[in-house]
């Protein structure tokens, strides 16, 4: 099947109870049995059941089936956010005394993340592109793992994750990816040898909006050294299933972090239609930026332009597409403030991903708490408008845009 028919007609797509379409909402904490004997077999992982809500759910399950077919994983766990799914991907591995390298593109709140786990001994080295030239001067004995996000937000630089996944794995590292820029419409970073990918789905792949979600889809290839990967150590009975074991039955259970029976039935529907926004996303934001390129006194910077330095890989990983994020800058901050003010159809909001066009100005919001290294190396400068792209029509885009910047001049 091709991408919008297995959306709607894949493996994972359920007859649902009653004959429904869509799953039906388990709006419930707990799940009652014929007998004690059952519920212990529930509990004890030797029957298929719920037991409580944290810890299973149908809802939920029925979207965790459905996103890990798309993305040809595993296993998929739910969170409660994407910073839930992407402190989870990591602790899930990690000790005190563990390091990680991860790409200094990453998003503010990441970068955030990674601050706080130094307070637990689990340190961060940045490089500041995601190749393996820059990447191997960082490797030491406490490496464990790679983290990198697809196309980096917002500074939309693309990780080749074939060539980084090849050298991770030569040196017996995991890669974890962040894909929630790219969503399983442009890459299928697993297909490319990713071991873990995460995803905000509160972004592209709910797509309306209307709630918090995170996700995480475990590989079950990477080959597990239980003696250098001590937080797995308990679970090695599992081998490669290592990693979706304990997360699953230990620190995803344990933190708490699941994902709502509604936000699952939300994410659901926002899901089917992912194909289709995308495509339109795509081309909106091609056209927008190739517009926007042609004003003389500002910077566009979109994969799809040829000066582009992501143009070429986005060609061979993406097929074409560049994504829906472009970003312009203005040359000051007073005057990204007054485009933003001017524009008519855009959203001055924080998220991205949504059917409504987004615009912000990550130096004074997403990344207030980061130095001005870290937001050089992000491509947060002091005129930087970042704009995610919506699904209107296009023409409408680029007339607003170009009247807010021809305005201020």
């Amino acid at each position: 099947m091709e991408f919008n028919t297995r959306l709607l007609h894949g493996r994972a797509v359920r007859k649902y109870a009653d004959g429904a379409t869509l799953p039906q909402i388990s709006q419930v904490s707990a799940f009652q049995y014929d007998s004690a004997r059952e519920q212990d077999e529930v509990f004890h992982h030797k029957a298929a059941g719920f037991a409580y809500s944290r810890v299973a759910n149908p809802t939920v399950a029925a979207f965790e089936q459905r996103i890990n077919e798309m993305e040809g994983g595993n296993a998929a766990i739910a969170c409660s956010s994407g910073m839930s799914a992407v402190t989870l991907s990591l602790l899930n591995m990690l000790c005190a005394g563990d390091e990680i390298i991860a790409g200094g593109g990453l998003y503010g709140g990441t970068i955030d993340l990674l601050e706080d786990l130094t307070k637990f001994d689990i340190v961060t080295r940045y490089v500041a592109h995601m190749t393996p030239e820059e990447i191997e001067p960082c490797i030491n004995e406490r490496t464990r793992v790679i983290y990198g996000e697809v196309i980096s937000n917002p500074s939309l630089e693309i990780m080749d994750v074939r060539a980084v996944a090849d050298f991770a794995h030569a040196h017996g590292l995991v890669l974890i990816v962040d894909s929630t820029t790219a969503t399983p419409y442009l890459v299928h970073p697993i297909s490319l040898g990713a071991d873990v990918v995460v995803h905000s789905t509160t972004k592209y792949i709910n797509g309306s909006g209307n709630s918090i979600g995170g996700v995480i889809i475990d590989s079950a290839r990477f080959p597990w050294d239980f003696d250098r990967y001590r937080a797995l150590d308990g679970y090695r009975s599992f081998g490669k299933l290592a990693y979706t074991v304990r997360l699953r039955t230990d620190i995803w259970e344990n933190m708490g972090g699941c994902m709502a029976p509604m936000s699952a039935f939300l994410n659901v529907i926002g899901l089917e239609t992912l194909g289709l926004r995308m495509k339109q996303i795509c081309r909106n934001a091609e056209e927008l930026a190739s517009a926007l390129a042609e004003i003389p006194d500002i910077i566009v910077n979109h994969p799809s332009l040829p000066d582009s330095p992501g143009h070429d890989l986005a060609g061979k990983q993406f097929k074409g597409k560049g994504g829906g994020i472009l970003t312009i800058r203005v040359g000051s901050r007073e005057r990204a403030y007054a485009v933003i003010d001017h524009l008519r159809y855009a959203v001055r909001a924080t998220s991205l991903g949504d059917t409504r066009t987004l615009v912000i100005h990550p130096a004074s919001t997403l990344y207030i708490r980061s130095t001005e290294q870290q937001k050089q190396i992000a491509g947060v400068f002091e005129d930087t408008i970042r704009i995610s792209v919506g699904i209107e029509d296009a023409v409408d885009l680029i007339e607003d845009f170009t009247d807010a910047i021809q305005s201020t001049k």
